[in-house]
């Protein structure tokens, strides 16, 4: 059994030994900056542990897990055009760093090159990872344009948001654990049970980054504080503070939200108000601790000795409480 941190230094060794130097270069080079960010690689991670919960033999999931990351760092580009985001991971997003077209191009390819890679699966497995890969990589999509959606609407209830995150961050996390069990040689019902356990860690670690636009540490959170405040993105913490006030109120608070003609900090500052008067917070938290709890009952579901989840329960303890 590999340990997690093992299990990163693997995942990272292997990306780096991984070429991306080819021409054009304006096409590539934004593939490798926007692959060396960083970033907490929980989805290649959680591929290969899943793998190593049910075979001592990783080396069939080191490829599709690079895979995963390939494809999850296309939907970073593509999500930070949409957002118009300047800063992924303290740094310039690839549309700021050189302009949209660049950057849609550079998605476009590394998308390609997921597909790619994952072609070495081996060919036992190959057609399962594809299914598993392609429903996920579509969910993702379905997500996104729920969350557009969502921009020209004033009021979104819960279930709407959780139905979006879902398909938006937490898909790819389930498929991650999914193809990692496949090829571990796990059995149906234990890959169906790690594709809840994803689903259910994967709301948890969407909701705790919406948490973290509002309520983060400057400079450990990676990206801009108060950002989704700026964009008038309906997150958790819009739908969850709608809900505790008036009809009035949210009214006055949608109106600020959505302005477009306020200073930043001012903006920052007037939801901020509010969030603070219904400690949305709290609810937030609490709605949190609601996913991991299901998500630690579905990992005692799985029957496989306790030594073999030794790695898994610390990642998943890692994502607890997270502070970026």
């Amino acid at each position: 059994m590999f340990t997690a941190d093992q299990l990163s230094a693997i995942f990272s060794e292997l990306l780096q030994g991984y070429s991306f130097e080819k021409e054009p270069r304006k096409l590539y080079e934004p593939i490798r900056y926007v692959l060396s960010l960083g970033g907490k690689r929980i989805r290649p991670i959680l591929t290969l542990a899943a793998c190593n919960m049910f075979s001592d033999d990783i080396e069939p999931a080191k490829i599709p897990a690079l895979a995963i990351e390939v494809f999850h760092n296309f939907t970073l580009i593509h999500d930070d055009i949409m957002d118009n985001a300047t800063i992924r991971r303290g740094k310039e997003t690839v549309h700021e760093h050189w302009d949209t077209n660049v950057a849609i191009l550079s998605g476009d390819a590394m998308s390609i090159l997921a597909y790619k890679l994952l072609t070495q699966t081996h060919l036992e497995y190959i057609q399962q990872v594809m299914n598993i890969f392609n429903s996920s990589a579509l969910g993702v999509c379905e997500g996104q344009q729920l969350d557009m959606d969502f921009e020209s609407r004033e009021m979104i209830s819960r279930d709407e948001y959780i139905k979006m995150i879902e398909l938006k961050t937490a898909v790819l996390l389930k498929c991650a654990l999914q193809i990692g069990a496949t090829l571990g040689n796990a059995t149906t019902r234990q890959v169906e049970l790690v594709g809840q356990l994803g689903t259910y860690l994967g709301l948890s670690f969407q909701l705790q980054d919406d948490l973290l636009d509002a309520f983060g540490e400057v400079g450990a959170f990676g990206k801009a504080i108060g950002g989704d405040i700026v964009a008038g993105k309906n997150t958790i913490l819009p739908v969850e503070t709608t809900a505790l006030i008036s009809p009035e109120e949210a009214g006055k608070f949608i109106k600020i939200l959505k302005a477009n003609n306020l200073k930043e900090s001012d903006k920052i500052s007037m939801i901020m108000d509010y969030y603070n008067r219904v400690d949305v917070k709290a609810v937030v938290e609490e709605l949190i601790a609601q996913y991991q709890t299901k998500a630690a009952e579905i990992f005692e579901k799985l029957d496989i000795d306790n030594n073999r989840k030794t790695t898994m329960h610390t990642i998943m303890d890692s994502l607890v409480g997270r502070k970026k």
